[in-house]
């Protein structure tokens, strides 16, 4: 579908609007009513086009900005203009797409995890430890892991909502894939009681970082 123009993907975006769908993302701050199965449909269609993607995200409507991030080319961007558009995600559905779809396979990524990790923006913040995150799990050669739990100790508690949900995210990932720190990041989670009693629901594991830790450490080694 190349040579599909802006008006009229989101004209086809426009048609997909179903309000109970919106109904249910607001409650989530996502201003957008579009059946996210549809949508990348509608993205398998457009196949990767990196111009119009450009176009979409430019719109400032939050179904274009996510559909742009699944048709764009994630490599392509230079490190300035992600900076600019994670200013830009507004809702946390943009700005998670945007940082595990594209920032994550964009060779700045490093550069912007360290840049973003101490943003005066909490939401900018909130990228730069899901980057760090990342890096817990796949990359940990050269991360301080005792220098982020003394942050995340100190910081956590008072964070505000996002940061906080992707600095406990941070802890627990230090605790499940790193044997060393797990004592010290059970009870820095214990301490602190971030999401402790986060409602869960049944067969799903709790984001309350001891319980979390332990849940997945018992089943790699069930």
């Amino acid at each position: 579908m190349t040579g599909t123009t802006t008006a009229e993907v989101m004209a086809e975006l426009a048609a997909l609007e179903d309000p109970r769908a919106r109904a249910v993302n607001e409650k989530r701050g996502d201003d957008h009513g579009v059946n996210l199965g549809k949508l990348r449909a509608l993205a398998k269609r457009l196949k990767t086009q990196q111009e119009l993607a450009l176009e979409l995200w430019a719109t400032d409507d939050t179904a274009s900005k996510l559909l742009a991030l699944l048709i764009c080319r994630p490599k392509a961007f230079e490190r300035d203009e992600l900076d600019r558009m994670v200013r830009e995600a507004r809702t946390p559905k943009v700005h998670d797409w945007l940082v595990n779809y594209v920032v994550k396979k964009n060779p700045h990524a490093e550069e912007l995890r360290l840049a973003w990790s101490g943003d005066p923006d909490p939401v900018v913040a909130s990228a730069g430890w899901a980057l760090t995150t990342e890096r817990v799990a796949k990359k940990p050669e050269g991360l301080d892991l005792t220098r982020l739990l003394d942050v995340i100790e100190a910081e956590m508690k008072t964070a505000p909502d996002r940061l906080q949900w992707a600095m406990n995210h941070c802890l627990a990932q230090i605790g499940i894939d790193h044997a060393g720190h797990r004592a010290r990041a059970i009870g820095i989670g214990e301490r602190l009681e971030v999401l402790k009693d986060y409602p869960t629901p049944p067969n799903c594991t709790s984001p309350f970082a001891p319980v979390w830790i332990t849940e997945v450490v018992r089943r790699r080694h069930a």
